[in-house]
């Protein structure tokens, strides 16, 4: 991607059972269910995922989300069943780094579909368009250790364990140490 180039937000990424594209105003229902649905797991991990997420805080997020995809500092995907259109969870590439061609790769599954290879499948999607229409030459994927369910999807698309990085995340207002895994395209082909 050349710099001040924008993206095509028809973009669509799908493998068969995923189809992901950028976040639209009217997925904010869908958003809200599955956040609700899920505070007692994804919210163990990520704190945006907490009781008493509202109506707000999913319109604010998909307003975001589309934000980012026209500054080009931020690519959220929802992830949707092909078959059914139903809200699966969401990835996408944050933190970009244009001048050293990196980024963060983030995923979530809704509580009532984990353990189905689903984050794995839609981490692939979104490190392929990552390198690809992007042109990363580096993708990380920045866990809590103990979070032993996000650390084997990173492992499962490819990326190579690098290290605990000390302090590398400040969560629910504390530091705290990372696992660090660096996706590269010679990994993801």
């Amino acid at each position: 991607m050349v710099a001040n180039e924008k993206l095509d937000e028809s973009i669509e990424l799908h493998d068969g059972r995923l189809r992901l594209r950028p976040w639209r105003d009217d997925d904010a229902a869908q958003l809200l269910e599955a956040v609700q649905e899920s505070v007692d797991s994804v919210g163990r991990w990520l704190p945006w995922c907490h009781d008493g997420y509202g109506r707000d805080e999913a319109f604010a997020w998909v307003s975001h989300c589309r934000s980012g995809w026209q500054s080009g500092k931020h690519f959220a995907f929802p992830m949707f069943d092909a078959g059914t259109g139903r809200l699966l969870g969401g990835a996408g590439l944050n933190q970009h780094e244009p001048l050293h061609r990196r980024a963060n790769l983030g995923y979530w599954v809704r509580q009532s579909c984990q353990r189905q290879g689903l984050a794995v499948a839609a981490a692939r999607l979104v490190a392929r368009f990552g390198f690809e229409q992007l042109g990363l030459i580096r993708i990380e994927i920045v866990v809590l250790p103990d979070n032993r369910a996000s650390r084997a999807t990173a492992e499962k698309t490819g990326a190579s364990f690098e290290s605990i990085a000390r302090n590398r995340l400040w969560v629910r207002a504390q530091e705290r140490d990372a696992a660090v895994y660096g996706l590269i395209p010679q990994d993801h082909a």
